[in-house]
């Protein structure tokens, strides 16, 4: 093999920079660095993850990404600290063969479900007992909608033959049976809607939303996400000044 040849097959230098948890080293509570850290590992990649503390942020980062939090990433020495043009990037410098492809094929699942957080952070953070029955049912309207997408067949599952039409999907993920690009944004959120909405509201996720339940499953049987994810007491901690306390 010649040195070019070599030096091609060598995969680029990254590092990802994410939120640390109250510890100061394991990964905090942040959607968006599960998001980057989730792409990398599907990714295939061979990447290096440094945990931030804010409260002690070192001066080499500081001058690193001055007046940015993460998540940020270098990519061969370049500092990248726009997460959804960090997305772009990776989607565009890693490409097959040697790395798989992550965009969604159905422009629908990258907007499925975008509306949930926004209606769940109005939730949690809602002092006012007469107004919470109004924003539950408003998460849950939305949490429905995200319901019938992962229920409804994707038109490729119907050309390829695996579905009739008709019926209910029974694919895995939101844009059929493997992670995408679509998934890395949504279930880091999703996670924490269960996890904070149970812990703070007494709020379960409906039973019968048996799309978002089997979603949920499949990511939870995945390393890829589940050894990305903050732990529920980092997720329960993070939330705890900004989930109210509904008055008497």
């Amino acid at each position: 093999m010649t040195d070019t040849a070599a030096e091609d097959d060598k995969d680029p230098d990254i590092e990802l920079f994410v939120k640390a948890g109250s510890d100061g080293e394991s990964i905090g509570n942040c959607p968006f660095s599960q998001r980057l850290f989730m792409i990398l590992w599907l990714k295939g990649v061979v990447f290096n993850v440094t945990t931030v503390d804010l409260k002690r942020k070192p001066a080499d980062l500081h001058n690193l990404a001055p007046g940015t939090h993460p998540p940020f990433l270098t990519f061969q020495r370049e500092v990248l600290t726009d997460v959804n043009k960090i997305e772009e990037y990776l989607e565009e410098m890693l490409t097959p063969p040697k790395y798989p492809k992550l965009a969604a094929r159905n422009h629908e699942s990258n907007t499925a479900g975008n509306d949930i957080f926004a209606k769940f952070s109005a939730y949690v953070k809602n002092t006012r007992p007469d107004q919470n029955r109004a924003l539950e049912k408003s998460l849950n309207r939305a949490l429905a909608k995200l319901d019938r997408y992962l229920l409804s067949p994707l038109p490729d599952e119907v050309q390829s033959g695996h579905h009739s039409g008709d019926g209910e999907s029974t694919r895995k993920y939101l844009d059929g049976d493997e992670l995408t690009l679509a998934d890395c944004n949504l279930l880091p959120k999703l996670h924490v809607v269960k996890v904070v909405a149970k812990k703070y509201r007494n709020y379960d996720i409906p039973s019968d939303f048996r799309g978002v339940w089997r979603y949920l499953g499949s990511a939870y049987g995945r390393d890829e996400f589940t050894n990305t994810c903050a732990s529920d007491a980092e997720i329960e901690l993070a939330y705890r000044d900004v989930a109210k306390r509904l008055g008497k």
